[in-house]
């Protein structure tokens, strides 16, 4: 497994090497080999996700290395299918650092032989729920990487000082579109992946809901994009606004999932321990 899994981690890597210089030299060559690259470390990751859940019988959630590879698989899904559908080349440069970096954070994890409860990880409801939560914030996740390019597109358009960024980026309309699309995608996949945490929750302990720390930073997240989207459709918010609040959103998720799990208590720390 772990030769697996280093092959995996090579594989981003010469991924993120060539869509990086992709983005500085603006070469179809380069952004070729970064997508293949990407596809075979997808691929072995598949590959790697599918043994271990042959192994222990449930999708592996089960500790933290277990979900960053959920994670680090989640969104290179979400990046292969939503990136071909809008055509956002340079969001590679993004994407496969950011995949990279969870690999490698999963490989220094150690992992324990801490037992859990077995009929918390075999239930249908938990793997609907893992799947779609994990793809809807993966899409909120590449919002975020467009949101953080418009924000540097649009300064280097006002200030006019640096024409690296205005000559490789796209324009501003195109950032929003994607951007925009991505939180449309992401939204609907949180809120289908929540209701199913619901259903999960009372088959489980009983009760849909139990205000664990995590629901409820989790539902803090859902209203900052659920305001974002309905500014959006009443108010017209556009451009630097949409962008930031997008990313605003996804902080607060990344810190759900840290942050809570590793500062704060609650019943959702059963599913990242080391």
């Amino acid at each position: 497994m772990l030769v697996g899994h280093g092959v995996i981690i090579i594989s981003y890597l010469l991924s993120t090497w060539n869509y990086l210089s992709y983005l500085f030299f603006q070469k179809d060559k380069f952004h070729e080999w970064g997508y293949r690259w990407f596809m075979i470390g997808f691929v072995g990751l598949t590959g790697l996700i599918a043994f271990q859940w042959y192994q222990i019988g449930h999708l592996p959630v089960h500790n933290l290395q277990g979900n960053l590879w959920c994670i680090s698989w989640s969104l290179s899904f979400v990046f292969l299918l939503l990136n071909h559908r809008l055509h956002l080349k340079v969001l590679g440069s993004y994407t496969a650092p950011f995949v990279l970096v969870l690999m490698i954070i999963s490989a220094c994890v150690p992992v324990s032989g801490i037992q859990v409860q077995h009929n918390v990880f075999v239930n249908i409801w938990l793997v609907f729920h893992v799947v779609l939560t994990f793809a809807g914030e993966s899409a909120l996740c590449l919002a975020f990487g467009v949101g953080f390019l418009y924000l540097v597109q649009e300064r280097t358009i006002k200030y006019k000082r640096n024409r690296f960024f205005l000559k490789r980026l796209p324009s501003l309309e195109q950032l929003d579109y994607t951007g925009y699309n991505f939180v449309v995608y992401g939204f609907v996949l949180l809120t289908i992946g929540l209701l199913a945490g619901l259903v999960y929750a009372k088959a489980i302990w009983g009760h849909f809901i139990r205000w664990d720390i995590k629901e409820i930073w989790t539902g803090i997240s859902w209203l900052i994009y659920a305001v974002l989207l309905h500014g959006r459709v009443v108010a017209g918010w556009r451009g630097h606004r949409s962008a930031v609040m997008a990313m605003i959103g996804f902080l607060i998720l990344i810190f759900t999932f840290f942050g809570v799990n590793f500062l704060l208590t609650g019943h959702h720390g059963t599913f990242t321990q080391f």
